[in-house]
């Protein structure tokens, strides 16, 4: 086995992983115009070194909008998941649909367990995803919270963007949340999200999520974009003001932070 000692945040959301401003030295070459094995290759040789472990990040997006460009190209790399050792990661998801169990399918609990969890020797114990049962949103996020401060800031932040530029389900606001705390889903997220469950009604219109504060602590964040109905967002997140009416943007301030995006979701950036 090849093995894999990190603290790893997860987000199974809009798209996958980010970098900073294109004035900053290192995004000429980690701001790739590439998708399928191009994009696969250049996270494991240039970010990830050779642990393997971009195998299962791409394997993992495969369930939400980055995964539906790019994990049908990478799918072939699940065989190696078996020469992986998982036994000393510790995955902590960014957020949780508040109302969901771990049992519903929707769920992001339900969703890493099936697509990622029970496919490696990770140990069980040491995956953590916010309670969706608890109904108290200041003591779920307390609790969240603990555990963060416990386990430290991540090794690898795994980002998505949405459609509005939330990360995590930190939606456009008028200031930064700094911890994890309880968010009204915007029409845009609900809009973007339905397609997952049975009706628009049934889509939750709260969730528990990880602040920007404790995102903008983890050592290294990595942000994957992809399809064309993510390259005005793309643009204003990279080439924007830092704001927060679009969250993302706040990743132009992070001293290790890459953006690996598709030809589409770069048509209007301007390089």
């Amino acid at each position: 086995h090849v093995p894999v000692d990190m603290r790893i945040n997860f987000r199974g959301g809009d798209g996958f992983m980010s970098q900073h401003a294109l004035n900053c030295p290192q995004i000429g070459a980690a701001f790739q115009q590439m998708g399928g094995k191009g994009m696969a290759e250049r996270v494991r040789t240039d970010i990830l070194g050779d642990t393997g472990l971009f195998r299962q990040f791409f394997n993992h997006v495969k369930h939400h909008d980055a995964g539906d460009t790019i994990a049908p190209s990478c799918q072939k790399y699940v065989i190696f998941v078996s020469f992986l050792d998982f036994s000393q990661v510790t995955s902590v998801n960014l957020d949780e649909y508040k109302g969901l169990s771990g049992s519903d399918m929707q769920s992001y609990r339900y969703f890493m367990n099936t697509h990622l969890f029970h496919k490696i020797n990770i140990n069980y114990s040491n995956t953590y995803v916010p309670d969706g049962t608890e109904q108290d949103a200041e003591k779920a996020c307390s609790a969240y919270n603990e555990l963060l401060h416990k386990v430290g800031p991540a090794d690898i932040q795994i980002l998505g963007l949405g459609h509005d530029g939330h990360i995590g389900f930190n939606e456009p606001s008028d200031h930064f949340e700094d911890e994890t705390h309880c968010v009204d889903l915007t029409e845009t997220t609900i809009q973007a999200n339905k397609r997952f469950f049975e009706s628009e009604a049934d889509v939750p219109r709260q969730a528990y999520t990880m602040g920007i504060g404790t995102i903008m602590r983890c050592k290294k964040i990595l942000v994957v974009v992809s399809g064309s109905d993510k390259a005005q967002i793309l643009k204003k997140v990279v080439q924007g003001p830092v704001t927060p009416q679009v969250p993302g943007s706040i990743l132009q301030f992070h001293p290790d932070c890459t953006i690996i995006a598709d030809e589409a979701a770069l048509s209007e950036m301007d390089i």
